[in-house]
């Protein structure tokens, strides 16, 4: 069973009754799986997530907790995540890979949250909908007739 709250999942963690990498697993399944449809997710950074997840499962095992350590999140594509695409929903920066992390990002690793991958947004979160994205609609995942609304609808 998949946690389906940062609290819940935090707690499943720190019980034992899952690893960083289970969690993250799953949630990259769950991306497989429901991603087709939605269009939530320009980019998904399944290498990485694993990866972190594996040190966050280090960490915690030798003694260190913290309230996002192993906790799977996106991050909204106008933010800069070192070595992953960032377009902020626009054609112009297709292609552009930052050497660097935002300072957001940074303090997120540090940490110990597992980064999932970049969300789409409407073209430089400059929109209510997410339909003006240069890549595609997201999807309301409770009416795929529907948009999520806001800037941040792949979040």
């Amino acid at each position: 069973m998949i946690p389906t709250t940062l609290t819940s999942a935090r707690s499943a963690l720190q019980r034992g009754e899952t690893s960083s990498v289970a969690l993250t697993e799953a949630m990259l399944d769950r991306i497989v799986d429901l991603d087709n449809d939605l269009k939530s997710y320009l980019t998904i950074t399944d290498e990485l997530a694993l990866e972190q997840a594996a040190a966050a499962d280090q960490r915690r095992a030798s003694g260190e907790d913290g309230p996002l350590l192993g906790i799977p999140i996106a991050i909204k594509d106008i933010i800069s995540v070192q070595g992953a695409p960032t377009t902020a929903g626009s054609k112009i920066l297709e292609g552009f890979i930052p050497p660097y992390d935002a300072f957001v990002v940074q303090k997120l690793k540090d940490a110990g949250a597992i980064i999932l991958g970049k969300t789409n947004t409407d073209e430089f979160a400059m929109g209510s909908s997410t339909e003006n994205s240069a890549y595609f609609t997201t999807r309301n995942p409770w009416d795929l007739e529907r948009v999520p609304g806001g800037s941040s609808g792949g979040s």
